[in-house]
């Protein structure tokens, strides 16, 4: 499929910030946008990156009614030698297509997909920046647009690409944050869509982070729904925790999002020599090993931070610190690693990085 560009004219193109130390994260999006639409026995056309602006849609639109809605996220790298690259973009989109199939929507063709990000990226490389630790956050998104009532697999979508400056995902950086366990709300059961990046898994989730947000935490961490006993997610990333010499991560069964920076540390740390380990591991198991002292670190992986180490975890009353409140060794190590690899600054082992310009 051909992707027709139109550029935005000089007179209409937005002001690039100048202070890079207050990106944020989210607040500021580039002069265009792909989009491309589906219909039922027609299939995906009209591929076009066009000037960035507001989305058309019916008040019915079945996205907003029945949430039909999926999305993933990922990151451009401007290296030291100004190329461009993205790091394992192909399983962002892999995820995306099963998060489609789950939710009844139409898969993407992942060339044409793969060639939407490339010539996007591209296009608005100028909007890069170049400190230490900002990227271009990369957003695409799926909704079902058919105008119509009833529940139903819509038989209209709209597939778009957005994207823009960041800076650290937490405003504290690269520093502990502390973790609050939910018993009372759960973010997936079984059976249910908790694998998939859909818009429904996090508006479920607000309320338990508000909850958290108002008591001093950074995060929920999520039980399973069954017996709200096993660690699941903590917040919108995967959860590890180094117990003894074993790190352990909540094994995939279909609750928790398969994320893409998970398997880069699952597998970064055994090419360390660390074991690593996928299996269900219950709060009490991390209580008593944080008690015990054999608890030496946990932390969260995922695209918008990368690695973001724990420092304190609070449940049912009680506050936990773990490695003293302060960063461990081997979050550090993870951190340092993943993003070397991702700004072109050290040898890929993995073919992880794709190098899309300069």
């Amino acid at each position: 499929m051909k992707i027709k560009v139109i550029k935005a004219s000089p007179k209409k193109r937005k002001a690039k910030p100048k202070d890079e130390s207050k990106l944020g994260f989210g607040q500021i999006f580039t002069d265009h946008f792909f989009n491309m639409k589906y219909k039922e026995g027609k299939g995906w056309h009209d591929a076009v990156i066009e000037p960035y602006r507001p989305l058309n849609l019916d008040p019915t639109a079945m996205c907003l009614h029945y949430a039909q809605e999926i999305f993933e996220g990922l990151k451009a790298y401007r290296g030291r030698d100004g190329a461009i690259f993205l790091f394992r973009p192909t399983e962002n989109i892999k995820r995306m297509n099963s998060s489609a199939e789950r939710l009844c929507m139409p898969s993407i063709d992942e060339a044409i997909f793969l060639d939407a990000l490339k010539k996007l990226v591209v296009l608005e490389k100028n909007w890069i920046p170049r400190g230490a630790g900002t990227s271009l956050y990369i957003r695409p998104t799926m909704i079902a647009t058919e105008p119509a009532l009833g529940v139903h697999p819509a038989n209209e979508y709209l597939f778009f690409i957005v994207v823009g400056p960041v800076g650290a995902y937490y405003p504290q950086g690269f520093s502990p944050t502390k973790i609050f366990v939910s018993e009372e709300y759960v973010r997936a059961a079984l059976g249910g869509t908790g694998f998939t990046k859909a818009a429904g898994n996090y508006a479920a989730s607000l309320y338990a982070s508000r909850i958290a947000t108002n008591m001093g935490y950074t995060q929920v961490l999520w039980l399973d729904a069954k017996e709200k006993k096993y660690v699941e997610e903590v917040g919108t990333s995967n959860i590890f925790f180094l117990i003894g010499n074993e790190l352990i991560t909540p094994a995939l069964t279909g609750t928790i999002l398969p994320g893409i920076t998970r398997n880069s540390v699952i597998q970064l740390a055994r090419h360390f020599g660390i074991k690593v380990l996928e299996r269900q591991l219950s709060i009490d198991e991390v209580i008593t090993a944080s008690k015990k002292g054999t608890l030496k670190e946990a932390f969260a992986s995922g695209t918008a931070a990368i690695v973001s180490p724990v420092g304190q975890i609070y449940f049912r009353g009680k506050e936990y610190l773990i490695n003293g409140g302060k960063t461990g060794p081997l979050a550090e190590k993870l951190y340092n690693e993943i993003l070397q690899i991702q700004y072109g600054l050290k040898e890929d082992e993995f073919g992880w990085r794709v190098k899309i310009h300069g």
